[in-house]
């Protein structure tokens, strides 16, 4: 047990020493560290806020939208030139109201409609080659919706009242032209012309044929028909007739055969037997029919008339 004197001297020794006081904090170089990261901080937040402005300025975001570019309630508006560097995805795409729309490419301009499956059924290019259009139906129409042309894989129809072609060397069909009438301009003829080279091979001579109508040629002026290189058919099934009401006829030629004329018979009493007739006389009929008639001294044809029964 401690005595009192002993415990006063202890209390006097404790109260004799100094409180020892502990420092709490960041102190030395790594403070100024600290203060110099922070600072650097603040600069950096300083110029990201400069360029966020400054670009923000030069981009003319508003509210509304950002440069040339404008959100309205209709969609994007679009004032000026635009660019797009990657594929567009739009619903419409219309210009101002009494302004034109203009596409601009270095190269072409393609329109595609796709299917459901992504395969190509309508496409439209516009180039430097040229205008391509594919599809299975191509068709013009007027302001009034009516048809000026049309074309498919069947035919290619001209609503048109007219078909002009100015070309100087007219319109050239390798194959058959059906039409109902072909008409010539007014005071200007109609020409039909065939060009042939000798020396080429043979080709295919256009005609005018109808198959199961007739076919009627007419001119105020009359009809020429002219085969400077070659000859003039005319065939028919069963009757060819050349009739001039006012003028006459002329045949006019170096040489004229009349092929397959019927031989009129005499009779028994007048012709001469044992001998081959090498000669013959033509003869016509009273309604114009011809015939050959076996030559004598004098005309047979009175003799040879059965023909004309």
């Amino acid at each position: 047990m401690m005595t009192q004197e002993q415990c006063t001297h202890r209390n006097n020794v404790q109260s004799s020493e100094k409180p020892q006081v502990y420092k709490v904090g960041i102190y030395g170089w790594r403070k100024r560290c600290l203060y110099f990261f922070v600072l650097l901080l603040m600069i950096l937040i300083l110029i990201n806020l400069a360029l966020t402005i400054w670009i923000l300025k030069v981009m003319n975001f508003t509210i509304d939208g950002m440069g040339n570019l404008r959100i309205t309630e209709k969609g994007l508006k679009l004032e000026g030139d635009s660019e797009f560097l990657q594929p567009l995805y739009a619903k419409e795409i219309q210009s101002k109201p009494g302004r034109p729309l203009f596409l601009q490419s270095s190269r072409n301009v393609s329109v595609n409609i796709m299917g459901s499956n992504n395969q190509l059924l309508t496409q439209l290019v516009t180039g430097s080659s040229g205008f391509k259009a594919r599809g299975k139906m191509f068709e013009v129409k007027s302001t009034s919706g009516k048809l000026l042309f049309s074309a498919d894989e069947q035919e290619v129809v001209v609503g048109a009242e007219r078909l002009r072609v100015m070309g100087a060397e007219g319109a050239v069909f390798s194959k058959s032209v059906e039409t109902p009438h072909v008409r010539a301009e007014p005071f200007k003829e109609l020409r039909q012309t065939s060009i042939t080279n000798r020396a080429a091979p043979p080709v295919s001579v256009p005609r005018l044929e109808s198959p199961t109508r007739s076919l009627l040629m007419e001119a105020p002026k009359g009809i020429q028909i002219l085969a400077e290189a070659g000859d003039i058919q005319a065939i028919c099934r069963n009757e060819l007739r050349l009739e001039s009401k006012d003028g006459e006829i002329s045949l006019d030629a170096r040489r004229i055969r009349l092929m397959r004329l019927p031989e009129g018979k005499a009779s028994t009493s007048s012709s001469s037997s044992g001998t081959r007739q090498t000669v013959y006389e033509v003869c016509v009929c009273p309604n114009g029919r011809l015939f050959l008639s076996q030559a004598g001294t004098g005309s047979t044809c009175q003799i040879s008339n059965n023909v004309c029964l």
